[in-house]
């Protein structure tokens, strides 16, 4: 038994870059088939649970908060910290694109869209001993990454065009159907009955995502300078991010590129609800809590401090004999600086909030800590060293931590502290004094926190993994987001966007990322799609 599906263009996964193409598609009058593997209560895919912070330039957040900002200054910072070489043509193209448009195509769009952002605007990936945002630009939407979906799937719902929409949800995408060099459709399997389908359209779009969620499949890709890939990885994508429309498209002739090319998270804990194998959650470090290693050595130099160089952090663990690592902290430390990114413990933010959002700046979160320390199997507390790296041993099941050394890092860590900020001679505590500069870090970073201080006890030690979150490579595309073949030319009806095109020309970012480019690289590639499809 097969069923039969026709429309004018089909968008293939149904995450914010799906989303956005069917919005620009539907404001042409376009008829629109969106085909999703997931279930209706997870459209809008990964960005459904992330935190929501968008990358702006010269925004009026930024304005109102008197950061003079740049589409040059923005676009220098881009292409120093991505490290793009010559033969990056259509990814520098995208970048290039992206920085000069952001504003008026993603962050006013999603304005106009009734999305709005915190006033102040955060300061992340600032680089380490390269540029990175030289300025602010991490601008976070009221209602996180949940928020700005229900948002967009609340316009589509409301569209003067919505009859034209057809969703079909757990429908996976096997092939795609090429007809005299063109591409007209694809055909799949119905997972909720094991029917086939066959769908047809004058234009599909891959939006299926990236590869994170298939942890063999980045193991594969890992970056070969690191060495092998981490015995242990937690997924911080989800499953459907498989890569396997990439090889779809790829057996057509597409062109993928910068697989290698990945944007991992170096604090990765294991969730106590999981609801796929391997599930992780993503901490912000705090930037006051000690980084060492499995043997409790601190790592560096230079040291792990997060908010500078999130590829450095996990370079840094993955060439560890070991590749995982441990944060050290105390409960005053967690309460004020230890977050989660997304939606799921971001309450406050998620449910728009006021008043329970400005207690946690100005009171810290130990509910969240706490929630932590009770159900999550990489929490350890102590009231001594001593007895917190006994603990840790019991908990990773061996004799690593050697107390002696752990002690000795965190009594020089103190020492530094002791002496007063006159004579800091820690790149770690330069850094915390650089932050704590700005007012979006200000009152979220201790003021030079001592770890063995008797008053901020218990003593917190947290194990952390690699977890994967997004592929900054994908299928090579041109500036209409039409997928290029091998010799650089159009492939007739195909298209990709999103993390399946590495946000754009299978791979804008390079190297590293800005932050905030992934919510804002779905929006724009997807709009531009949208408009080259219903163009013609």
């Amino acid at each position: 038994m097969s069923t039969t599906y026709a429309s004018d263009t089909l968008v293939l996964g149904g995450g914010l870059a799906g989303l956005a193409t069917t919005l620009e598609l539907l404001d042409a009058g376009q008829r629109v088939l969106l085909i999703d593997r997931a279930t209706p209560d997870r459209l809008g895919g990964l960005a459904r649970i992330s935190f929501g912070g968008v990358f702006s330039v010269d925004s009026p957040e930024q304005r109102r908060s008197g950061i003079q900002d740049s589409e040059e200054l923005a676009l220098a910072d881009w292409l120093a910290f991505g490290e793009m070489d010559d033969r990056d043509i259509w990814p520098r193209r995208w970048a290039e694109a992206f920085v000069g448009r952001c504003r008026a195509e993603v962050r006013d769009w999603l304005v106009a869209h009734g999305v709005k952002f915190l006033p102040v605007v955060n300061w992340v990936e600032r680089g380490l001993y390269q540029p990175g945002n030289s300025v602010p630009r991490f601008h976070i939407v009221w209602g996180t990454g949940y928020g700005l979906i229900m948002a967009l799937i609340a316009a589509i719902e409301a569209h003067p065009h919505r009859q034209k929409l057809e969703i079909k949800y757990r429908h996976r995408v096997a092939e795609l159907t090429n007809q005299g060099g063109r591409i007209v459709g694809c055909t799949g399997i119905d997972e909720a009955t094991g029917a086939s389908f066959t769908a047809t359209g004058t234009a599909v779009v891959v939006a299926s995502g990236g590869i994170a969620g298939d942890l063999e499949r980045v193991r594969r890709n890992w970056y070969k300078p690191w060495g092998k890939p981490p015995e242990v990885l937690l997924n911080g994508s989800h499953p459907e991010a498989d890569g396997a429309l990439q090889d779809a498209a790829m057996a057509h002739g597409a062109q993928v590129t910068h697989l290698e090319k990945m944007w991992n998270y170096a604090a990765g804990v294991h969730h106590w609800k999981p609801t796929h194998e391997h599930h992780g959650l993503s901490l912000v470090p705090p930037k006051s809590a000690l980084w060492v290693d499995a043997h409790g050595k601190r790592l560096g130099p230079p040291p792990l401090v997060t908010a500078f160089d999130t590829r450095y952090l996990v370079e840094t663990i993955a060439k560890q004999p070991k590749q995982y690592s441990w944060q050290i902290m105390n409960m005053k430390i967690a309460k004020k600086e230890l977050a989660v990114s997304g939606s799921e413990f971001n309450h406050a933010i998620r449910d728009k909030s006021y008043p329970r959002f400005l207690a946690s700046v100005l009171f810290g979160n130990k509910a969240l800590v706490q929630d932590f320390i009770d159900n999550c199997q990489d929490f350890v507390v102590a009231d001594s060293v001593k007895e917190l790296a006994n603990r840790m041993n019991e908990r990773n099941g061996d004799d690593a931590v050697d107390g002696d050394v752990l002690a000795g890092e965190i009594g020089r860590y103190d020492d530094q502290i002791a002496r007063g900020q006159s004579q800091f001679n820690d790149d770690q505590l330069r850094r915390i004094a650089h932050a704590r500069q700005y007012k979006g870090d200000r009152f979220r970073t201790c003021k030079f926190a001592r770890i063995d201080d008797p008053r901020s006890r218990p003593l917190i030690a947290v194990r952390e993994f690699i977890l994967t979150r997004k592929s900054l490579g994908g299928i090579q595309t041109d500036l209409d987001s039409r997928v290029l073949d091998g010799g650089g030319h159009p492939i007739p009806g195909l298209f990709a966007v999103g993390e399946a095109a590495g946000f754009g020309g299978g791979g804008m970012h390079g190297l590293r990322a800005l932050e905030g480019t992934f919510i804002g690289g779905c929006v724009f590639s997807g709009r531009i799609a949208g408009r080259a499809i219903a163009k013609g």
